[in-house]
């Protein structure tokens, strides 16, 4: 690959969440460009009027588990970002769907790479491909070498650790015309953000209670959170890391952090939505295993004639309940990673988007 001419990057999940955030940061601070396609089963179609006069941007529609769609959209492209992912904790999705994503998907994302001589190729992975395990086993400022004790007892961290495997192992593999191809993983902590879909719906349940919301997680435990517009900068050092320094990145795995405060989940997202005046209930933990237990318990007696999926179950509780946080400085001496924004850009953003929510009943009244 010639070092003067601009890229053409193919995103997966490109019209998601994170890669909403990916084409941003890569519109803004990557000048060695020429195109972005983004290729997702749900698309934007108004992301492709992002493009500048230097930078094109294709909303392309279609599925990563279809082999011919994957190899079509990477046909030409020099690096791929492959966020698509199907992320359920929650049992909304059937098992073979989500192996069918994640990893189907993430091997034909692969093989497409070799098909058209791509050597670059990052992985978005996740921190459960290591934990939170439902044992409750804390892992405290660890690193990616920190052991921990992993037991996947749900289809999805299932699935990403095989995905995972998968990409780490592909590193070294010859593409067409005998290059190797390179590989790197980023396991993101907590995403959280504007457009973060779990944030609006501890919101609305919020709003479905009347206002109460009901708060039981142990108040000593922590848990990582990342700012999602700094986990598109990592994946754009990355990305950039494996082609100027393939031998050194290549094949490796990296936590996704940055300056976010260590809190529980409740608390962290509590910090957002105290404008909407919601009243805490603060009950025993046990408690909220008592109903986890029913609503795993309910969950398996609609299966046949609904599919009935709250936030809350056995194993979302258990996560919620195990502190697990990173303090790693892996990426910062592999490739120069710092946030991009820090802890109050952060806040303040995110902050800007959940302002947009709609008045609870209670404040609507007041107003």
């Amino acid at each position: 690959m010639s070092s003067e001419r601009s890229l053409v990057y193919v995103i997966t999940g490109g019209c998601g969440f994170l890669g909403q955030h990916l084409l941003k940061v890569f519109l803004e601070k990557e000048d060695r460009i020429s195109e972005i396609r983004l290729f997702d089963k749900h698309i934007d179609a108004t992301l492709q009027d992002r493009g500048t006069d230097g930078v094109k941007v294709d909303v392309i529609q279609g599925d990563i588990t279809d082999y011919p769609s994957v190899v079509e959209v990477c046909r030409g492209a020099d690096v791929v970002i492959h966020t698509a992912s199907l992320v359920d904790v929650w049992n909304r999705v059937p098992e073979g769907l989500i192996h069918s994503v994640n990893v189907q998907g993430t091997e034909n994302m692969i093989n497409a790479c070799v098909e058209n001589g791509i050597q670059y190729l990052v992985y978005t992975s996740s921190m459960e491909v290591v934990g939170p395990n439902v044992k409750g086993d804390p892992f405290i400022r660890g690193d990616e070498d920190t052991k921990y004790n992993v037991y996947h007892d749900m289809p999805y961290p299932r699935s990403k650790a095989a995905a995972e495997k998968m990409v780490l192992q592909a590193n070294g593999t010859k593409v067409k015309g005998g290059a190797p191809l390179y590989t790197c993983s980023l396991r993101p902590t907590g995403i959280y953000g504007e457009q973060h879909q779990l944030m609006k719906e501890f919101y609305q349940n919020g709003v479905r209670t009347g206002g109460w919301l009901i708060m039981g997680v142990p108040r000593d435990t922590e848990h990582g959170r990342v700012y999602v517009g700094n986990v598109a900068w990592m994946h754009l050092l990355a990305a950039r890391a494996l082609r100027e320094q393939p031998e050194a990145v290549g094949g490796e795995v990296y936590f996704c952090y940055d300056d976010s405060p260590y809190k529980s989940y409740e608390e962290f997202n509590m910090q957002f939505l105290s404008a909407f005046n919601f009243r805490q209930v603060r009950v025993p933990v046990r408690l909220l295993w008592c109903i986890a237990c029913f609503n795993d318990f309910l969950q398996w007696m609609l299966r046949p004639v609904c599919r009935y999926a709250p936030l809350l179950n056995r194993y979302t509780l258990a996560v919620a309940c195990t502190s697990f946080t990173v303090r790693s400085d892996k990426a910062e001496r592999h490739f120069q990673y710092r946030p991009l924004y820090d802890w109050d850009e952060c806040r303040a953003r995110t902050q800007r988007w959940v302002d947009t929510f709609p008045l609870t009943p209670d404040d609507t009244k007041k107003a």
